[in-house]
């Protein structure tokens, strides 16, 4: 079975009404990046920080997987299907996809907020939409905070996400704008063989190698498109 890799980015989740930082220069739901998504935010008014997640946390919740997500999962039932997502919904997950790499964190986990945070592996679903500072803890006292790769943090998964683009047949960068590193140099790591496709309104070759089929559509459009042809 031949071993098919979707990178996914914020475009992926667009049609399911999720936004991000980047649609709106710099500010995320009306907030500076700086002020909700840093280490250092959370070190200056973690209460600020805590109920903006909180708030992405319940919005993800009501949102539904968008027909490109769904068709990412049906996929599986031809190829083995591995998905690296930037995103930090679990969108792919509830439309069926079950090989998910997130390279961002995922929202509905949390993790400790103590020293090394950025690194540490023990996490803790989150029932419901909301962590409380004081009431939700870790075993050694600190508060829990979302499980999402901030400004100026290491992507611990990174390592895991080049190796599958590296053991790829059929690569496919979805919805990303591929400015945020080192998350976008994925697109160089594909085998000289593996047949490459970049679904993106913007997509262009100034952003991928010639290696690359562009697709220029949203993800809805554009994996209607691909899938057709993996498929057919």
């Amino acid at each position: 079975m031949q071993k098919l890799v979707v990178f996914s980015g914020a475009g992926m989740s667009a049609e399911s009404d999720i936004n991000t930082f980047r649609d709106s220069d710099g500010l995320w739901e009306q907030h500076r990046v700086e002020d909700v998504a840093t280490p250092e935010a959370w070190a200056r008014d973690p209460e600020l920080v805590q109920r903006f997640y909180n708030q992405r946390r319940k919005n993800i919740l009501n949102a539904q997987p968008n027909l490109a997500h769904q068709l990412i999962a049906q996929l599986q039932d031809r190829y083995d299907v591995h998905v690296i997502t930037q995103n930090i919904d679990d969108l792919h997950e509830r439309a069926g996809s079950a090989q998910v790499l997130h390279l961002h964190g995922n929202i509905r986990l949390a993790k400790s907020s103590g020293p090394n945070a950025q690194y540490t592996q023990e996490l803790y679903p989150i029932n419901g939409a909301e962590l409380n500072l004081t009431a939700d803890k870790c075993p050694d006292g600190y508060p829990l905070r979302p499980h999402v790769v901030w400004f100026g943090e290491a992507v611990p998964a990174y390592e895991d996400a080049s190796a599958l683009a590296q053991q790829a047949d059929i690569f496919v960068v979805i919805g990303t704008s591929l400015v945020v590193y080192p998350v976008a140099g994925l697109v160089h790591n594909i085998p000289a063989s593996c047949k490459a496709y970049y679904i993106d309104p913007k997509a262009d070759h100034l952003r991928v190698p010639k290696q690359y089929q562009l697709i220029n559509e949203t993800a809805v459009k554009g994996m209607q498109f691909l899938a057709e042809q993996l498929l057919g």
